[in-house]
């Protein structure tokens, strides 16, 4: 790829649903925020290229941000399978084994059906080599854009699991023709 890459990293809008639950591709985006929204709005450069998974979440918040984004199912969230839709209490109380097996080692660890995070960041990379140079701005997940750090910085898959990235917070990373440069991570701009 010739050229510096220079992305804005943005976690969707929280999910307008039940916490605590593994929500689906279809979950709705609470665009609630419009003091947030209108923040990030204006930190994106003016000739920014928009991208997004495919989850209606990350579609609605940017089209909030004033994005038509080309969407890329690479930077979907990390697939949790069988899981999907349900909430962890239950899954805790119900899942035995097997949930405790993922948690052990959550980097690793596939639930039903689904896939690791190590899997992701795979996924994620392939997504990310098909950004070309300029500013773009990714609305994704919070595990995409661990996924991204983990890339960015040479992290082994446990170590990136430790950002902590919230809902309508920036990620600063530029990918240059000597490696990768960390500007920000988890940004609030309100």
């Amino acid at each position: 790829m010739e050229g510096e890459t220079f992305l804005w990293l943005i976690r969707h809008a929280a999910v307008a649903g039940v916490p605590g639950t593994i929500h689906a591709a279809d979950a709705r985006a609470d665009l609630g925020d419009h003091a947030t929204l209108a923040a990030l709005r204006r930190r994106l450069p003016a000739d920014v290229a928009g991208y997004a998974s495919p989850s209606r979440r990350t579609v609605e918040t940017a089209r909030a941000l004033g994005l038509e984004p080309e969407l890329v199912s690479e930077f979907g969230e990390q697939d949790f399978g069988d899981w999907t839709g349900h909430r962890h209490d239950e899954l805790a109380a119900t899942g035995g084994e097997a949930y405790a097996r993922v948690w052990r080692d959550p980097a690793h660890g596939r639930p039903p059906n689904g896939e690791s995070f190590a899997d992701q960041v795979a996924r994620v990379r392939l997504g990310l080599a098909q950004i070309g140079a300029g500013s773009a701005a990714l609305v994704v997940h919070s595990g995409t854009i661990r996924a991204t750090l983990c890339i960015a910085l040479d992290l082994t898959p446990e170590a990136a699991l430790r950002f902590v990235i919230d809902p309508l917070s920036l990620t600063r990373i530029d990918r240059l023709a000597g490696g990768w440069r960390v500007v920000s991570v988890n940004q609030r701009v309100a």
